[in-house]
C-alpha cells in the first residue's frame, strides 16, 4: 500500500473486487435473462416492479460495508488492531439487526409497498409475478447482507481474492439453480427412484438467488472460523460501538444514500410511465424496457464500481499514512481509469448494433417489438455516460480520506437533485412522454459533471501543494 506501484495496486485489488461485484451483480442479470427467455413480458416487468425495494434493501449495504471497511482501512494504516476487530464485530450486528427490523415491515406492508412501486397500474400477470418474487427472495436477504459485510472487510484489509471467491461461490450455485429452477427438469430415474424438478417460473429464479446467497454466507464466515484473515472476527466484539458507529455511518452514508435515491428513481420512472402512458400493456412494456436498462446498467457499470472498490483502499490506507503524494498520484490514475472504462460503457450501449444486442439478452427473439423498444431506450438513456467518470472518482475519494459530507453531495447530486425533478416536470413539455422519461438520465449525467469539477479542482490543488512539501522535503 504504502512503497508498491499504484498501477498494480489498483489492478490488484481491482480485479478481485471487480469480479466479485460482477458476481454479485449478475445474479440478478441471470434471473432476467432466463426470465426474460421463458417466461415472457409480464414477468420480466413483475421482477423490475421488484427492483426498487431490493434496491431499498441493498442500499444498507454500503452504508454498514462501505463505512467499516474505509474506517477499517485507515486503522490498519494506523496499525490499531483492537479498532479493527470492534469494526468487524460491528459489521455483523448491525446486518442482524437491520433485516431482524427491516424485513419484518416489508413482509406486513408487501402490497402497499408493491403500490408505491407502480405495480397496482400494470396488468394482473406482471403484479402477480412481481409479488411472487419478493414474497420468496427477502428471506435471504440477512444472508446477502452478511456475505457482502464481510467480503467487503475482506478486500480492505487485502484480502481481495478471499471476498472475490466469497461471491464466486454464490454466482456459481445461482448459475446452475436458475434453469433448474425456472424451468424444471424432465423425469430422472437413479436405482428404481424417479424424480422431477418442477418449473416453478419466477419464484424459481428467487429460490436460486436465496440458496445461493446462503452459501455465499457460509463461505465468507469460513474464512473468518479458520482464522486466515488479518482481522479476527471474534464473538465478544460483536456489539454497536458508539464512536466507531458514528464514523463508519457517516463514511457509509455516501454510498447509502446514492443507492436509496437509485431506488427512488427506479421507482419514479415506474410511476411515470404508469401516469403518462395510458395503455396498460404499452406501459407494462415501457417497465419491461426498464428492466433489460437495469440488467444492462449492471453489466456495464460493475467494471467501474469494481475500479473504485479497487481504489478506496489505496487511498484509505495512504491518506491515513499521511502520504499525500500516493494519494494525490492515485486520485489521477483512478480517474482516468474509469473515464476509459464509462467510454466503453457509452460504446456498448449506444452504438449499433450493440444496443440491439443487448436487448436480445434479456428478450425473447419473438418479442421483436420489445427488443426494438429496448434497444431505443438504451441509446437514449446512455448517450452522455461517457462524461460522469469525474463524479464516481470525487466520490470514492471523499469516502476513503474521511469527508462523507462531501461524498454525500456528490453522490446526491446526479439523482436526487438533478433528476428526480426533470422525470416529474420534463414530461409536461414534450409531447413524446416515454422520450422525455428517459431523456432525465443523460441531461442530469452533464449537469453533474460540470458542477462537479470546482470541488475536485479546489481539493486536488490542495494535494498538489502538499506534494510540492513533500517533495522540497527528500
Amino acid at each position: 500500500m504504502a512503497k508498491g506501484t499504484l498501477g498494480r495496486l489498483l489492478f490488484k485489488y481491482s480485479w478481485p473486487a471487480l469480479l466479485a461485484m460482477s458476481l454479485n451483480a449478475l445474479y440478478a442479470v441471470i434471473d432476467r435473462a432466463f426470465i426474460g427467455h421463458g417466461c415472457g413480458v409480464d414477468a420480466m416487468a413483475g421482477v423490475q416492479l421488484a427492483m426498487p425495494v431490493m434496491m431499498l434493501l441493498v442500499s444498507f449495504g454500503p452504508l454498514i460495508g462501505v463505512g467499516h471497511s474505509a474506517v477499517l482501512s485507515i486503522k490498519l494504516g494506523e496499525g490499531d488492531k483492537t479498532t479493527c476487530e470492534k469494526l468487524v464485530g460491528q459489521t455483523v450486528a448491525l446486518k442482524i439487526a437491520l433485516y431482524a427490523v427491516l424485513i419484518p415491515l416489508i413482509y406486513l406492508n408487501l402490497d402497499r409497498v408493491l403500490a408505491w412501486c407502480g405495480a397496482d397500474q400494470v396488468t394482473a400477470e406482471a403484479y402477480e409475478a412481481a409479488r411472487t418474487y419478493l414474497q420468496i427472495i427477502l428471506a435471504s436477504h440477512i444472508f446477502s447482507h452478511l456475505a457482502f459485510g464481510l467480503s467487503a472487510l475482506q478486500r480492505a484489509e487485502g484480502g481481495a481474492i478471499r471476498s472475490m471467491l466469497c461471491m464466486v461461490v454464490g454466482f456459481g450455485v445461482n448459475i446452475v439453480l436458475d434453469p433448474l429452477l425456472i424451468f424444471g427438469t424432465p423425469t430422472i430415474s437413479i436405482l428404481n427412484f424417479s424424480f422431477s424438478i418442477p418449473s416453478l417460473g419466477v419464484a424459481g429464479a428467487a429460490w436460486a438467488t436465496n440458496i445461493a446467497m446462503a452459501l455465499s454466507c457460509l463461505w465468507a464466515f469460513g474464512y473468518y472460523w479458520r482464522g486466515k484473515t488479518a482481522v479476527r472476527l471474534r464473538l465478544r466484539r460483536v456489539w454497536i460501538y458508539p464512536r466507531l458507529f458514528v464514523r463508519a455511518m457517516s463514511i457509509g452514508l455516501a454510498p447509502f444514500l446514492q443507492q436509496l435515491m437509485s431506488a427512488v428513481i427506479v421507482a419514479s420512472l415506474q410511476l411515470a410511465f404508469t401516469k403518462w402512458i395510458p395503455d396498460e400493456a404499452a406501459r407494462t412494456a415501457e417497465i419491461a424496457s426498464l428492466g433489460v436498462f437495469s440488467a444492462a446498467l449492471i453489466l456495464i457499470i460493475m467494471p467501474v464500481l469494481g475500479c473504485q472498490q479497487g481504489l478506496q483502499p489505496i487511498l484509505g490506507y495512504n491518506w491515513g499514512a499521511r502520504r499525500y503524494r500516493r494519494v494525490l498520484d492515485a486520485f489521477k490514475l483512478g480517474f482516468w481509469t474509469t473515464s476509459v472504462l464509462t467510454f466503453v460503457a457509452f460504446v456498448i450501449q449506444v452504438v449499433p448494433p450493440f444496443p440491439t444486442w443487448i436487448a436480445r439478452l434479456f428478450v425473447d427473439s419473438q418479442e421483436s417489438a420489445l427488443i426494438a423498444l429496448s434497444a431505443h431506450d438504451l441509446q437514449l438513456s446512455h448517450c452522455m455516460i461517457w462524461c460522469i467518470s469525474i463524479n464516481i472518482t470525487a466520490t470514492t475519494y471523499f469516502q476513503a480520506i474521511g469527508r462523507p459530507w462531501m461524498a454525500v453531495a456528490l453522490s446526491m447530486l446526479r439523482q436526487g437533485v438533478v433528476m428526480l425533478p426533470i422525470i416529474w416536470f420534463l414530461p409536461h413539455f414534450l409531447d413524446d412522454k416515454p422520450f422525455a422519461i428517459w431523456l432525465c438520465m443523460p441531461v442530469s449525467d452533464v449537469i453533474c459533471n460540470v458542477v462537479t469539477i470546482l470541488p475536485v479542482m479546489l481539493h486536488l490543488r490542495f494535494l498538489s501543494r502538499v506534494r510540492s512539501r513533500e517533495e522540497r522535503a527528500d
